[in-house]
């Protein structure tokens, strides 16, 4: 397979990924654009149990208000629906459509993202044209129950290893991000932190400060 030059340009700093069960009553859309106000960066549409028509019914809303901010529109796991958004990318897991796959099917001008916990799935990864890695859990999280905590040595081999953005993710938060100094991330990956919190934009706010203090 031809090397893939990675894209430019992409801030991967604030990472929201989407959770309505995480809402506690408020609004998703109202949610996202104002953590999007707060400095969110990226928005990954994740939703696991949805319907294909209510998947794509709440992504082209989310688009919207992406396309507003100019930040990228990240689809989880289904390519079909990513692609009948046109969305600006998809993230994958280790047991999803393989990313090569995924990199034929959305083509060069899309993001493609995958999550990694060794350096075998990241060295992988970078060899099949992907643009980031998620990597984690970083901390203990109840967002995703069907995970295990990486080590920071371990996440900082994973970044060392790579020459594309690495991306924490798992049970961070206002607590415990500035525990994340110095061990490589380009980036961290939020659900809860951000939407469980009544006043969205300035969890991100918050976030947004207490990473770019710490890189």
């Amino acid at each position: 397979m031809p090397e893939y030059k990675q894209k430019s340009k992409i801030d991967y700093s604030l990472y929201l990924v989407t959770d309505r069960n995480c809402l506690n009553g408020k609004n998703l859309f109202e949610s996202v654009d104002n953590a999007i106000k707060g400095g969110v960066t990226v928005v990954q549409l994740r939703e696991k149990l949805a319907s294909s028509r209510e998947f794509y019914t709440v992504g082209m809303k989310l688009k919207e208000i992406t396309k507003y901010y100019n930040v990228p529109l990240i689809i989880n796991d289904r390519v079909d629906i990513a692609l009948a958004l046109d969305a600006d990318g998809v993230h994958v897991g280790q047991d999803d459509l393989d990313a090569e796959m995924v990199r034929k099917l959305i083509g060069n001008n899309k993001i493609v993202g995958v999550s990694t916990k060794t350096i075998e799935q990241a060295l992988q990864a970078k060899h099949s044209g992907v643009d980031y890695l998620g990597v984690g859990a970083v901390f203990p999280t109840l967002t995703k129950q069907d995970t295990s905590e990486l080590s920071f040595d371990e996440i900082s081999c994973i970044c060392k290893a790579v020459d594309i953005p690495v991306l924490g993710i798992g049970g961070i938060s206002q607590e415990n991000v500035a525990k994340l100094n110095k061990i490589g991330l380009e980036g961290i990956c939020v659900v809860s932190a951000i939407l469980s919190n009544q006043d969205c934009k300035l969890a991100a706010s918050n976030l947004k400060q207490s990473f770019k203090n710490q890189k």
